[in-house]
């Protein structure tokens, strides 16, 4: 399931010219602390306030850059002690160049002292600095990322209840049950118990499928495609000619590895159905269309509306499935509607 590491985002979002007024006005504080009495526009307080932001600005970029850099190619989710470990060895070691560079610049090019001469304590204090910020930020971050991912579970778990409350009330509404039964009546009246037997086997398949499925966030493309075709079987009898349905071919291997918030498209055949007139001479078309190198499910249907009955719809089925997405990926639930169509395009999600 394609999940975006959300620890990137409590980091300090650098903006240059902000960061770089900060460490002018940290630069000139500590400037002041550590050279007491001098003039503004003394050597000494030049100097001071040179090394000063020397120090501050390189810090900054040795750790913030590599930080930021990480966060977009190394997922704190597959391997969180190793990326922590790396951050904080990137970070120290960029700092130990930066500190080596700063120190040699001016005591070699400033004040003519001989490079040997730099001893291994000019990196003590500055490096302990580094590591204790490096640790707050990423301790920071993760109990910040860690509440994000708890609301967020809790929130989506709230919303797939409801789906699957909502779904489960839909499928064993006396509506859907009356006529499912009035259809398996008039098979066994036409004596035809070939078609009267598929008709059980797949009105068991949906109900056994909304029961299963109401435990998980998501289920393989395959079963919500063989669930699709067990309902759609139930209302071609109900129908007759009065529903033509064109499905895509479906590559097994395709169907296996993609995976789909569960009865989302349930859902979609359902809304069709309900907000559509159907008849021989008018029937209603649901075209499913799988698109592989965009990664979607297409449904469309033509639009035929008809009145429903006050409290038929209260219009939340799409909204619930559109938030059920968005806790699992960034891509969207696109929605078109024209005169004569209605198409919903659902991300098809992958494990990583």
């Amino acid at each position: 399931m394609e999940q975006s590491s959300v620890l990137g985002k409590y980091y300090p979002k650098y903006h240059w010219l902000k960061t770089l007024g900060l460490m002018l006005v940290l630069s000139v504080g500590l400037s002041f602390a550590f050279c007491p009495g001098c003039a503004l526009r003394s050597e000494d307080f030049l100097v001071t306030f040179g090394y000063n932001f020397c120090y501050t600005t390189g810090l900054w970029l040795a750790n913030g850059v590599p930080s930021e850099l990480l966060n977009r190619y190394v997922d704190w989710t597959e391997n969180p002690l190793r990326r922590f470990m790396t951050t904080v060895a990137v970070s120290l070691l960029a700092s130990s160049v930066v500190i080596f560079g700063v120190t040699t610049a001016f005591r070699v090019g400033y004040f003519h002292k001989p490079l040997w001469s730099i001893s291994w304590k000019a990196f003590v204090v500055p490096l302990g600095i580094t590591l204790v910020v490096s640790l707050f930020m990423h301790s920071r971050s993760f109990l910040l990322s860690w509440r994000e991912v708890s609301v967020r579970a809790q929130r989506l778990e709230k919303e797939n209840a409801q789906a699957q409350a909502d779904s489960l009330r839909r499928q064993l509404d006396p509506h859907f049950l009356f006529n499912s039964l009035n259809a398996l009546t008039s098979l066994v009246e036409e004596n035809d118990p070939a078609r009267a037997s598929r008709f059980i086997r797949q009105l068991s398949q949906v109900y056994r499928y909304v029961l299963d499925s109401q435990d998980q966030e998501v289920v393989t493309l395959a079963e919500e495609m063989k669930f699709g075709e067990a309902y759609l079987f139930l209302q071609r009898t109900r129908l007759g000619e009065g529903l033509q349905v064109a499905l895509p071919p479906q590559p097994a291997a395709a169907l296996e590895s993609w995976l789909v918030p569960p009865l989302a498209l349930q859902l979609l055949l359902e809304n069709a159905l309900k907000h559509n007139a159907t008849s021989q001479r008018n029937p209603l078309r649901i075209r499913i269309e799988l698109n592989e190198a965009a990664r979607t499910l297409l449904v469309r249907n033509s639009r035929q509306t008809r009145r429903l009955a006050e409290g038929e719809s209260r219009g939340v089925g799409l909204k619930n499935l559109q938030a059920r997405y968005a806790f699992l990926t960034p891509r969207p639930v696109l929605i078109e509607a024209s005169e004569t169509e209605f198409v919903v395009t659902l991300p098809l999600l992958e494990l990583q």
